[in-house]
């Protein structure tokens, strides 16, 4: 199975009243279960007090979801709602391109709204067609009301009215990429920053055309930032650079930004902060490569941790909705360790998103089964395989940190070496990736084993 499928009671909507413009956006149902889905929560309600540039993030948000730069021959389905996560101050609007090589955050900050939060929760809301042809309508002057979650129609009594029912695909591939992009959030460098002529002058600059398979590379020359095909010390490698247009409408608002990568150059982050808003854009190096299949949580998602620990961290994480994973070890006298172990278990499970400001992570209730997450990666269901056949791994060599085990392929044996931090293997998956999109199977049943 490729796909999940949910459904929302209504469409979103945007409607004129005398006093303004009321925006609706409908919340999916997690639950078939009818007295539930009647109950459902209103997460937010409330004024917009930035509603013209709050509707031009959220449309630039779409058309990210709405993107694809790679089809892959999996796909057949291409997703248009985002995820909303409301935390008892903030809003954040979530979402992946088609392609999943692209990720997308809005974070609407408190100051951004003057309402109530009746509920935190986190849904996928409906945007749909004439959602996004109202956003591209709200002018500066006007007042806007916000619902996430149709507080009308939740409130609604079942026969009084038609309700409207509309079933929406979610890509098996889009949930792996919650699992994963966090791990690159959370690992980044701040770059550089720029201003907001800086900002409008680099956004003019970007290549033309589609399809820019080569790297161009983020760099200064004359004291501008600039893009060049050129590589040159201390340039920020960006692939894809084309995917950038998606940000250019809205950043000619932005009052700063700040440039992101990691140490291996896998992936850009840009981040355009305003008044009462941040947009967080991350790029991977590739176009046709989804965070979906970076695997950078494989190992997490297998790691044995007790399950009353987990439990009682989920707890922690969905009370206070946002936290310092340093800080909440100092706080509660915790091992560093421990408590990285437990985020990067949650995080891989989807559950933690990373906010790069704030240098904490967040959490999100995914509405879809957490059971799945585990089942949903082929790497994983290779290690379970290799695990069940007391045949598969033998241990050569194990003293002074050195492991070295032999792993069985298909017809043919893998060594696997494990020193230190490194490891490594002579299958083709290694070879071809050098552990750049997490390790394969062969490592991962070699660690599982080790570790039983």
């Amino acid at each position: 199975m490729s796909t999940l499928t949910y459904q929302y009671q209504a469409p979103s909507s945007i409607k004129t009243t005398t006093s303004g413009r009321e925006m609706q956006l409908s919340a999916c149902l997690p639950s078939t279960n009818k007295e539930q889905t009647q109950n459902s929560p209103c997460f937010f309600w409330g004024k917009l007090t930035d509603p013209f540039l709050t509707a031009k993030c959220l449309l630039t948000l779409s058309n990210i979801v709405a993107a694809r730069y790679y089809i892959h021959p999996n796909a057949s389905h291409f997703l248009k709602d985002p995820i909303v996560t409301a935390d008892g101050k903030q809003l954040r609007f979530e979402g992946f391109s088609s392609c999943c090589g692209i990720y997308g955050r809005l974070d609407v900050l408190p100051n951004g709204l003057d309402g109530e939060f009746l509920a935190t929760g986190t849904t996928n809301v409906d945007f749909n067609a004439p959602m996004q042809s109202a956003l591209g309508g709200i002018r500066k002057s006007e007042q806007v009301v916000m619902s996430v979650g149709s507080k009308e129609i939740s409130l609604q009594k079942l026969g009084d009215d038609k309700v409207v029912e509309k079933k929406v695909p979610l890509p098996i591939r889009w949930i792996k990429g919650l699992s994963a992009v966090q791990f690159y959030l959370s690992e980044v460098e701040e770059k550089c920053k720029f201003t907001r002529i800086q900002i409008i002058k680099l956004f003019a600059r970007i290549p033309k055309g589609r399809n820019l398979k080569a790297d161009y590379y983020l760099t200064y020359k004359g004291g501008q930032p600039r893009f060049s095909p050129i590589k040159t010390k201390g340039a920020i490698c960006i692939g894809g650079v084309e995917r950038l247009q998606l940000l250019k409408d809205v950043s000619r608002y932005a009052k700063k930004m700040s440039v992101f990568a990691d140490e291996a150059e896998q992936v850009t982050v840009w981040q355009l902060e305003f008044d009462k808003m941040r947009f967080t854009l991350a790029l991977s190096r590739e176009t046709w490569r989804g965070f979906s299949g970076e695997g950078k949580g494989l190992e997490a998602l297998q790691a044995d941790i007790d399950d009353d620990w987990l439990v009682k961290m989920k707890q922690y994480c969905k009370v206070n909705q946002s936290f310092n994973s340093t800080l909440l070890a100092i706080e509660e006298n915790m091992e560093f360790s421990t408590v990285d172990q437990l985020t990067a278990k949650l995080a891989a499970m989807g559950l933690l998103g990373f906010d790069l400001v704030e240098n904490a992570f967040f959490y999100r209730e995914l509405p879809f089964k957490m059971d799945r997450i585990q089942k949903l990666n082929p790497r994983l269901k290779g290690v379970e395989k290799l695990l069940a056949d007391p045949k598969s791994i033998e241990i050569l060599n194990q003293k002074d940190g050195l492991i070295e085990a032999k792993v069985k392929g298909t017809d043919v044996w893998h060594r696997v070496q494990l020193q230190d931090e490194t490891a490594r293997c002579t299958c083709p998956w290694y070879s071809k990736h050098q552990g750049e999109r997490g390790y394969c199977k062969h490592i991962l049943a070699t660690k599982k084993y080790i570790a039983q």
